[in-house]
């Protein structure tokens, strides 16, 4: 990609229009390297470095830059000195290994890529974001997953009404519902979970017949963050 077009993906539309997004700093690129031994995909992937990194090692192609130039490009107020422009690689088919994570409108980034790292600690899950959800390539979101971003298959745009045509059990969140510790919660093949604030219309739940559980707790505040309240669910899912 020429370096005019690199500079725009810090934009959603032309993340969309190119089919690119920027990873940056040497921890996220170590991190991509090795998910490109496992992956083809993510083998078109190309490095811009300055001469800080000339010498780095990697089987991807590799263009030297300026640090002026790399600067205009960086997210960042003190660019490391190396970024990679990484191709949208499709999610891979869903298998019957796989357990879905629904998200509803998130907007969060920090959660996203919060929720992301669990995903991929535990594997075998997928992540499924609605319309109107934040962009997982956004680079607050790429920053915070910690290179996990890689390791788990991500569905843009799924619509709330069409996983009671995709899955057969599904479980959402809800005070009033069954603890988490119920055999039934490990019976469920997608776990919904709401907008931060909004959380999920209700009717469209009942329309899902999703069947309620809930995260026990003091009582002494309303709600869980929403990255934490995935975390635990995850977790006791694969206990």
């Amino acid at each position: 990609m020429k370096l005019d077009d690199i500079k725009k993906l810090h934009q959603k539309k032309y993340r969309s229009q190119f089919g690119h997004y920027l990873v940056e700093g040497e921890h996220l690129v170590l991190e991509l390297q090795r998910a490109a031994e496992q992956q083809p995909a993510l083998r078109q992937a190309e490095l811009l470095v300055t001469e800080t990194y000339a010498d780095w090692q990697s089987s991807l192609k590799t263009q030297l830059i300026s640090s002026k130039k790399m600067a205009q490009i960086s997210d960042t107020k003190t660019p490391q000195g190396i970024i990679a422009v990484v191709p949208v690689a499709p999610a891979p088919a869903n298998t019957k290994a796989d357990i879905a994570v629904y998200l509803h409108e998130i907007q969060d980034p920090g959660n996203l890529g919060t929720i992301l790292r669990t995903l991929a600690w535990f594997g075998g899950f997928r992540c499924l974001l609605s319309p109107g959800s934040v962009d997982p390539y956004n680079p607050k979101v790429v920053r915070a997953s910690m290179g996990a971003i890689f390791h788990v298959p991500i569905e843009l745009d799924v619509p709330l009404d069409s996983l009671g045509g995709r899955f057969s059990n599904i479980a959402s969140l809800d005070m009033s519902g069954q603890p988490l510790t119920d055999p039934s919660f490990q019976n469920i093949d997608c776990y919904v979970f709401g907008n931060e604030a909004r959380g999920i219309p209700h009717e469209a739940l009942n329309d899902l017949n999703a069947t309620a559980f809930t995260i026990p707790g003091s009582g002494t505040i309303e709600s869980l963050n929403l990255a934490s309240a995935v975390n635990l669910c995850v977790y006791e899912r694969v206990r």
